[in-house]
């Protein structure tokens, strides 16, 4: 990246401390970053290494235990640090949005996505009724979400994981923001889903002059977006590079070990495993398991339409047998999981345990 280019934002020597029951302790050291226009910086590292408090310490989102003791975080020449909560509410979803790794623990469950994206809407553009309505269609679109019309009548337990983490896309994009964070925004994905989220954030960032920081533990994640690279240790900034220096020639040894914790095909050699017995019963069996859910809408919230979620899917398990359910996202294998385990259980569905 041109170091004669300002940064968009710049977070200088970020300190975090946390209260826990045994004294204060400091979280973040001392970090360090730079992100520049349209750039998608990766901050990599194992889980506890400080990711996710750094980028919630920049968003003002921080526990009530925990604080930021030093540090500045400059936006657009303007430290984010000085400002009060009230401040920090319009830059918010404004100059700068955040994804977060979950998308149904940040979607409200009683509300359905049409009233959400709308909420989001009116509070940053203050567009109303079938303004905002529109404005929430557009968005779908953006995120390549197909049947926006339909989608806004849904609620976040009705979408696949994908579609979730879509709308949350299109939730953070709704002020057209200068800084995306999106904290392990693929990680409950499957692979398919995972290389369409990613490839839409890079469209994105072209669509929308966006910079992101991406925070992943999966370098595999890293070496297909980033241009620059920082990894951490135990809050710390340990190594900042470009992505392709960073693979070539790491620096550090625990760098060289994140690298080596990538699978490579046929690295692993096979191992005899003993088969399980199919001559005895079964202690799972699923018989034509067959789920639907109802679409409604209008005034008087009628069902308009159906979606076939599972259709007559049967199978058997044996005792000491691990079955895996294979497919892409939305094709119904959470959906059968939540089915056997009576988060919802449909009536006519024959189960034997």
């Amino acid at each position: 990246m041109n170091k004669s280019i300002d940064p968009i934002l710049d977070i200088r020597n970020l300190t975090t401390e946390v209260d826990t029951e045994f004294g204060v302790k400091t979280i973040i050291k001392n970090v360090s970053l730079s992100l520049f226009p349209q750039e998608t910086l990766c901050v990599a590292g194992e889980s506890g290494s400080g990711k996710s408090v750094t980028s919630l310490s920049v968003m003002g989102l921080l526990p009530p235990a925990a604080r930021v003791t030093n540090g500045e975080v400059i936006l657009d020449g303007q430290d984010l640090l000085t400002l009060n909560e009230r401040q920090m509410q319009k830059i918010r979803g404004g100059d700068i949005a955040m994804i977060f790794q979950e998308p149904m623990t940040s979607l409200n469950p009683l509300m359905t996505i049409g009233s959400q994206l709308a909420e989001a809407i009116t509070a940053h553009h203050s567009l109303f009724g079938s303004s905002a309505i529109q404005r929430a269609i557009d968005l779908m679109d953006a995120v390549r979400l197909s049947e926006g019309k339909m989608r806004l009548k849904q609620y976040p337990h009705e979408l696949s994981g994908g579609m979730r983490q879509r709308i949350m896309i299109a939730m953070a994009l709704v002020s057209n923001p200068k800084v995306l964070i999106a904290d392990e925004p693929t990680t409950a994905l499957d692979v398919t889903v995972q290389a369409q989220i990613l490839a839409l954030m890079n469209e994105l960032k072209s669509d929308f002059g966006t910079s992101i920081i991406l925070i992943t533990h999966d370098m595999g994640v890293v070496a297909e977006m980033a241009d620059r690279v920082a990894v951490m240790k135990d809050g710390e900034v340990i190594e900042t590079n470009r992505v392709e220096q960073l693979f070539i020639a790491p620096e550090k040894q625990y760098t060289k070990t994140l690298l080596a914790s990538v699978p490579m095909l046929g690295s692993k050699k096979g191992q005899p495993v003993n088969l399980p017995n199919h001559q005895k019963p079964p202690v799972l069996s699923v018989k034509d398991l067959t789920v639907r859910f109802d679409i409604k809408g209008g005034l008087l919230q009628r069902p308009i339409s159906r979606v076939h979620a599972v259709e007559k899917v049967s199978f058997d398990l044996f005792e000491g047998e691990t079955l895996s359910l294979v497919g892409e996202s939305g094709c119904g294998k959470s959906t059968i999981g939540k089915s056997i385990i009576s988060r919802w259980f449909p009536k006519s569905m024959p189960l034997c345990l």
